[in-house]
């Protein structure tokens, strides 16, 4: 018997690039509340919201400096309500971000925490350095060292992300009845559950020096930590299990063993997990150098986290990574084709499917032409480094243009008027140009469009018990082919996908079409260009 959580989409939306109602070029919460009757009919059950609290926004939003408030930019609380009370009437529910590794340094905790004396001293990690060096040799993950000197306290803290973003300490028993005291704040006030970021790295075992060479220096010492389990199983057993809610967990470097500790229902931690190895097989060692795709790659990974999990978080885009058709598609002459190709795909593996804002019409990557015109932290903070390790410009610009996150955090796309209909006036960040061409009303009503394929592809899924609970079997896999059988009981779909610009011959005999992303009748054996085709076996 599936949860609730298993049988619907999830759809994520960026408030700060969905819909500005005010004119200031920020999204906002009215802006979402004037979306839900198209998210409904698109067919989506949840919406995950990313950070919409008070955040000095150095990583928008990310950097929290009230767990309990709503950012003026965003609007009032009363708009959230009104947001929980809408989605509610078309039964769509509310997930919210639980930024709990770290907070913004203007947090009222962090602001007492720089007092030695202060009863929040320990709600951080202070420590002193090594003579004139930190106090150890850990690495960022958005490049750079990892402790900041204060001069008003006189010792360096830890922050594992910006220098704004102080890791929080949970040693010390206090800083956990908070995050009980803030979940049950909002599971209150009717949200349905929490996506949990960098949710495996809270529990910091030892500060010791890292191991050189691993992808962080210093992650030995935090990543999935016993600390970490105990803190979940905590959380689950003290607020969640009080509700009808689930959580999905942001889960850096796993493999499906660690995987497995943090979501298997046994272990009564998290309910789901992303993992991110599908979206590193573009890459080599870490995402700034990118490497040709090769969709064998990416089916080989998928295919592994398909059987090795009982549940699947599925996803190909978020607010963090680029674009998934100009990443895994083709942008160009098989955009749309290709757009299609990885609906399909997404809605028929085996897990919840996670859809972001913009990839239902084919949003693209930026089209940016320096850095003046980004305002993601991380990508300054590389193209820094990469300065100072003397790369060349040209390549300090590929690193940046293929990678930033800026690069799904364009404004959402509505229409062909100015600033995409986004927005009355210049938004935070630039538009991408295609939007005169990819928007959601040249889409909306036509029903050969990728966001027609997207609420087709959503309502097949909510119809069929094989795609929702179905066992997952891959059949064929090579550089630019993946085919893959779901099966349920009597019932047998199998998913072909064609990765390539060539024709490709796959014959199935006594195989009915089920969907394809070209307009046919039937199944004769060929696959076109970038074809995506369902097929129902006798």
């Amino acid at each position: 018997m599936l949860k609730w959580w298993q049988e619907r989409v999830v759809y994520q939306i960026y408030p700060r690039s969905f819909q500005d109602t005010n004119g200031d070029g920020t999204g906002d919460l009215q802006g979402i509340i004037a979306h839900l009757d198209e998210l409904q009919d698109l067919g989506v059950g949840i919406i995950w919201l990313s950070p919409v609290y008070p955040s000095p926004n150095v990583d928008y939003g990310y950097d929290i400096s009230d767990y309990k408030g709503i950012h003026p930019e965003f609007g009032t609380m009363a708009d959230m309500d009104q947001l929980l009370a809408e989605a509610e009437k078309r039964d769509i529910k509310i997930v919210m971000d639980l930024v709990i590794n770290h907070t913004s340094d203007q947090h009222p905790w962090f602001q007492k925490s720089r007092d030695k004396e202060s009863p929040y001293r320990d709600y951080y990690i202070w420590r002193q350095g090594k003579g004139k060096k930190p106090p150890n040799n850990w690495s960022g993950f958005f490049g750079g060292g990892t402790w900041q000197y204060d001069e008003q306290s006189g010792e360096y803290y830890l922050h594992l992300f910006a220098k704004n973003q102080p890791d929080l300490n949970y040693h010390n028993p206090r800083v956990l009845e908070e995050v009980k005291d803030i979940m049950r704040f909002w599971l209150d006030k009717g949200i349905s559950g929490f996506r949990c970021d960098v949710i495996n790295i809270l529990y910091k075992s030892s500060l010791e020096d890292g191991k050189r060479g691993l992808i962080l220096t210093g992650s030995e010492h935090y990543l999935s930590q016993e600390g970490t389990h105990e803190i979940l199983r905590t959380l689950r057993r003290e607020v969640l299990d009080s509700y009808d809610c689930f959580t999905v967990g942001e889960t850096v470097f796993v493999t499906p063993k660690t995987a497995l500790d943090l979501m298997a229902p046994e272990r009564q931690e998290l309910d789901m997990i992303f993992s991110f190895e599908h979206m590193e097989t573009d890459q080599y060692i870490v995402k700034w150098f990118k490497r040709k795709f090769d969709a064998g790659r990416f089916a080989k990974s998928i295919s592994k986290w398909q059987n090795a999990l009982p549940w699947n978080a599925n996803y190909f885009e978020n607010h963090d990574q680029p674009r998934s058709v100009s990443r895994f598609g083709d942008d160009g002459k098989y955009w749309e084709k290709s757009a299609k190709l990885l609906c399909m795909m997404l809605l028929t593996l085996r897990g919840t499917p996670f859809i972001y804002q913009g990839q239902e019409i084919g949003m693209t990557n930026f089209d940016f032409t320096s850095m003046n015109d980004l305002q993601d932290v991380e990508s300054h903070n590389i193209y820094g480094i990469a300065k100072r390790l003397g790369f060349p410009e040209a390549l300090r610009w590929k690193m940046i243009k293929a990678t930033s996150r800026d690069n799904a955090r364009t404004p959402m796309q509505w229409n062909s008027e100015a600033h995409g209909g986004f927005s009355t006036s210049q938004p935070w960040l630039g538009v991408n140009k295609n939007y005169k061409t990819i928007n959601m009303e040249s889409q909306i009503d036509d029903e050969d469009s990728i966001r027609s394929m997207y609420k087709t592809m959503i309502a097949l899924r909510a119809g069929s018990p094989t795609l929702k609970a179905g066992a997952f079997e891959a059949l064929q896999i090579s550089k630019d082919f993946f085919v893959y059988r779901r099966s349920h009981e009597d019932e047998s779909l199998v998913v072909l996908l064609n990765f390539s610009t060539q024709e490709r011959r796959a014959a199935y005999e006594g195989a009915a079409l089920v969907v394809s992303n070209y307009d046919r009748k039937a199944y004769d054996g060929t696959l076109r260009p970038y074809e995506a085709v369902i097929l129902k076996e006798s």
